[in-house]
């Protein structure tokens, strides 16, 4: 039996600041069976980091010669470094049985939804603007205008996160992550 058939993929996204991150730990703690997808990146990695638990580390030749040859997911540019999640992997985790969340932003997870249509989509969303607005600015890292460059993106995902299958609202984490627990299983048991 194929087992991928009662296996689904998850994948998560989130605003910046919205505590994706942390809704995410909390839920891998809560179910240690699951395990998050590891991406392919073309920067390099950082102290500490261990190619193919962190990031599967390519090479900028390697990754456009996956993408030339249609073996990503999904795949995205950012500040000069390639992000993509292959294929290949995912399948291999699905048909192995495992339980796999990839976390990723809306753009990707929308193009991982063309490809594998059974793949489940929830956006972790902040309570409002507002909240979220002042969670950034609660951060002190950010300069203002990193701040509305910020929330105008946010605005953007929200429009994207419309395409979404759930969208969780993290006003209280605990309930954020029960929430999750509760999707993900509901959507375990329509296997």
């Amino acid at each position: 039996m194929n087992k991928n058939l009662s296996k689904k993929l998850f994948v998560i996204s989130g605003s910046s600041g919205v505590g994706k991150g942390t809704v995410l730990k909390g839920f891998l703690e809560r179910n240690p069976h699951f395990m998050l997808s590891i991406s392919c990146t073309t920067r390099h990695p950082r102290a500490g980091e261990v190619d193919g638990v962190n990031y599967f580390f390519l090479t900028k030749e390697d990754f456009k010669n996956c993408i030339e040859n249609n073996k990503f997911l999904e795949w995205a540019e950012f500040a000069g470094n390639y992000y993509g999640t292959k294929k290949k992997y995912i399948n291999q985790c699905l048909d192995e049985g495992k339980d796999i969340i990839l976390e990723i932003e809306t753009k990707g997870a929308l193009q991982v939804k063309k490809q594998m249509p059974d793949a489940v989509l929830i956006f972790i969303a902040p309570p409002s603007l507002e909240a979220l607005e002042a969670r950034l600015r609660g951060r002190h890292t950010e300069d203002e205008e990193t701040i509305q460059k910020r929330l105008n993106e946010v605005k953007a995902e929200l429009k994207l996160a419309e395409q979404y299958d759930y969208r969780v609202v993290n006003d209280n984490l605990d309930e954020a992550i029960s929430e999750l627990e509760r999707i993900i299983t509901g959507e375990q048991t329509k296997c």
